[in-house]
């Protein structure tokens, strides 16, 4: 795992292509976000005041899509945390390895779109806060994405 920060997260805009009929954004692997997409899941019907997440990856990249409704992702290295919401089908959150990940504030009927890098590997999982701290002090590279 290569230690990250909080700033390699960032809001990516997919391409927004309109007309009389309605809307499309295309996402394409290496393209519009800067991985391959190995799995997808979505996440719905997360009841009110409940959040998903609370873990980190070694590995493993997402992006993350409010393709309705809007929520938070926070995300943080240990040392600071960000807050980004999100609640347009067209911009989604590009999370990094190494980096705790929360997602709450759902609203009524939203959907979070989830693509990411590899399939899932429970090895992968970083599930204690605490854990992700010690084992980044052990990395000194800085990741950047893209």
């Amino acid at each position: 795992m290569k230690k990250t920060s909080i700033y390699d997260c960032s809001m990516l805009e997919i391409d927004k292509h309109h007309n009389e009929k309605g809307n499309i954004s295309v996402i394409e692997n290496d393209r519009t976000i800067p991985f391959s997409i190995e799995r997808v899941y979505y996440l719905y019907d997360v009841p009110g005041g409940e959040s998903r997440g609370g873990h980190a990856h070694k590995k493993l990249q997402q992006f993350v899509v409010a393709v309705s409704g809007s929520f938070d992702v926070t995300v943080d290295d240990g040392e600071s945390r960000r807050t980004f919401t999100v609640n347009r089908p067209y911009r989604g959150v590009l999370v990094v390895p190494g980096i705790w990940r929360e997602l709450d504030n759902f609203s009524s009927g939203s959907v979070c779109l989830v693509l990411a890098s590899t399939e899932y590997l429970e090895d992968d999982y970083i599930r204690d806060y605490n854990s992700l701290k010690n084992i980044r002090n052990d990395f000194l590279p800085i990741y950047r994405a893209g």
